[in-house]
């Protein structure tokens, strides 16, 4: 199928990633032509656009990976907040689309809201990023300081935190061993079901309690 961009419709096979030149307003403008459509994923940086059409494996990994944290979170009794999809955006500078991101440290100031401010309130406290495609780079979230982000590239996840101007790989500040803990996930949910390795990571929590 070919790829189709147009005033009024924008249309990518999967997998295929796009980039062009362009400003914020050409940027707001296929934004208005995607409407409420999650695929094709845009983004933008200073003097360009990039669109990505999703590989079916990129929303299993996401929600495998999201259904990790919300467990981790819960067995560790922290309160948050959970989005997908979200748009960041800071204007003619840049717009980005986390696959998921969760408010835990700053979840009372996103508490019933429609909408978030990103120029005066708080990034999420963790992103999570699912690169199939090379779609992604982590310096995009240098402009909202989100302090920890998830980026999954090869079925391998790195841990980046925010140090000072820049990310640098790291242990997570929330869970010990993560990387470790999501593959093994992933070689269950291959050889069983997702349903399974979230099981099994139940159950992992509980035996390392006693």
């Amino acid at each position: 199928m070919n790829t189709v961009v147009t005033s009024e419709k924008i249309h990518l096979p999967a997998g295929a990633v796009l980039k062009l030149l362009g400003n914020w307003q050409d940027y707001q403008k296929m934004v208005s032509v995607l409407g409420d459509r999650a695929i094709p994923r845009i983004k933008y940086r200073q003097g360009e656009i990039l669109l990505m059409a999703p590989l079916p494996e990129h929303g299993r990994d996401v929600s495998l990976v999201a259904d990790v944290a919300k467990v981790l979170l819960d067995h560790l009794n922290l309160r948050y907040d959970s989005f997908t999809p979200i748009t960041m955006s800071l204007p003619e500078v840049s717009g980005i689309e986390p696959d998921f991101c969760f408010y835990i440290e700053n979840w009372q100031s996103v508490v019933g809201k429609s909408q978030i401010d990103w120029q005066n309130e708080p990034p999420p406290d963790l992103a999570i990023e699912i690169d199939v495609t090379s779609y992604t780079n982590i310096n995009d979230y240098l402009v909202y300081k989100v302090p920890e982000v998830w980026l999954l590239r090869n079925k391998q996840l790195l841990i980046y935190r925010l140090q000072g101007e820049n990310y640098t790989l790291s242990e997570s500040s929330y869970f010990p061993n993560i990387p470790e803990i999501v593959q093994q996930c992933f070689r269950i949910a291959r050889e069983e079901t997702t349903s399974e390795a979230i099981r099994w990571l139940r159950n992992f929590l509980v035996s390392t309690q006693k």
